[in-house]
């Protein structure tokens, strides 16, 4: 067994701090993704509304916002943050810079997913005389809902490890635990017990997003 200073209080104020983080950015950023993802599918050369102008001009804001660290687009949003929730500081702070970031990340991830669904599908529901709304609520969001939920598992994982990064700065959550009493303290207890709860975590968002993945199947 390993000792800690921590108390059953102080982790599981950081479990409710990292999972405000968690739900929030995955509520903004997947409706975020969702609205990208599904306009760049219908908006490229081969697509239900093709618009070659307008793909060319935000691939490369989709691509510059993807490669911009996370540690760096929290510092760099400060003045937005400050603005939106009126501190820069905090676990609702995080929220504006974890949303921005996995935003971007969700809308390639649900392209990706839509450009499986095979062509014959569209071409059916354009016979059928569907709208784009209903093209794309009632045929391609439907066939390709397992690899969402796949991919939407691999990016509420990506975005724990963000989480974590953003206790650093004053967040709070799991990782704030391991940097205010893990280093600066030199609790290796903390160390240990904070790494096998995002273990747990991780564990547990797999395990759910392939149930449901395999349930839709």
């Amino acid at each position: 067994m390993f000792e800690t200073s921590l108390s059953a209080g102080q982790v599981t104020q950081a479990l409710y701090e990292t999972f405000v983080m968690l739900g929030w950015s995955l509520f903004i950023g997947g409706l975020w993704g969702l609205v990208q993802g599904t306009v760049m599918v219908l908006i490229r050369d081969n697509g239900v509304r093709p618009n070659v102008a307008l793909f060319r001009i935000l691939t490369p804001i989709i691509n510059t916002l993807r490669s911009v660290p996370f540690i760096i687009l929290l510092i760099a949003l400060i003045p937005i943050t400050k603005f939106i929730v009126g501190t820069s500081i905090g676990t609702m702070a995080a929220v504006v810079p974890l949303s921005l970031y996995i935003g971007p990340y969700i809308g390639r991830l649900v392209e990706t997913s839509l450009l499986e669904v095979g062509s014959g599908i569209i071409e059916t529901a354009r016979s059928l005389g569907a709208s784009t709304w209903q093209i794309v609520w009632h045929f391609l969001l439907p066939d390709a809902r397992q690899s969402l939920v796949f991919n939407l598992t691999t990016a509420t994982i990506g975005l724990l490890g963000a989480t974590t990064m953003a206790g650093a700065v004053g967040a709070g959550g799991i990782g704030d635990l391991a940097i205010s009493y893990g280093y600066q303290r030199f609790d290796k207890g903390a160390v240990v017990l904070t790494v096998l709860i995002l273990i747990a975590i991780v564990q547990a968002i797999q395990f759910t997003g392939e149930f449901i993945a395999k349930r839709l199947a």
